[in-house]
């Protein structure tokens, strides 16, 4: 069975070129939704992807429509891969996992996008230990000074009520919490 996938990111737009250019591919059934692609969570995608067997091939008409990333991209076709399930994009031609050529081509895409990851982290994981030996805090900045995390102790010992200073100071009552007296 071939299922199709199509995605429009705002209401403004419409499905309908996709759904014909699917059609004419071959789709036995077209799963459409109105989503962002930064969304992880698209209900049609997820139908379509659960739907899919040994056998069957999923098509777009871009790569965008279906995935934001190159590592969004490579999950989605390493989950069809391991149900036996093909996938073609109507605009890439190399984006054929029907035929071997395609295949290959998404094989030695996938390794250098795992290539690239690993990179990136290598570099991140190297900054940051940079910053670190440097004395730089990592992370968020405290919502209190330090002078205002010593009036906060000094209110908490008096025995003032945490919602109370947490409203002086407009943070939560959990932030004012874990501030030890």
């Amino acid at each position: 069975m071939i299922y199709g996938y199509a995605r429009v990111s705002t209401d403004g737009q419409t499905l309908d070129a996709q759904r014909e250019a699917l059609i004419c591919a071959g789709a036995d059934e077209v799963f459409a939704e109105t989503a962002s692609g930064a969304k992880f969570d698209r209900a049609e995608l997820a139908k379509v992807l659960a739907l899919v067997g040994e056998g069957d091939t999923l098509v777009v008409t871009r790569l965008d429509r279906l995935a934001r990333s190159t590592i969004n991209l490579l999950s989605i076709l390493d989950s069809l891969s391991h149900k036996r399930a093909m996938f073609r994009s109507l605009s890439e031609g190399w984006a054929d996992t029907t035929t071997p050529h395609g295949r290959l081509t998404v094989t030695i895409v996938g390794g250098v996008a795992e290539f690239e990851r690993e990179l990136i982290r290598a570099r991140t994981g190297e900054g940051r230990s940079r910053a670190k030996a440097r004395g730089q805090s990592l992370g968020r900045r405290p919502a209190l000074t330090r002078h205002q995390q010593d009036e906060v102790r000094r209110r908490k010992l008096a025995g003032e009520a945490v919602r109370e200073i947490a409203r002086s100071y407009n943070v939560s009552a959990s932030t004012i919490s874990r501030i030890p007296s």
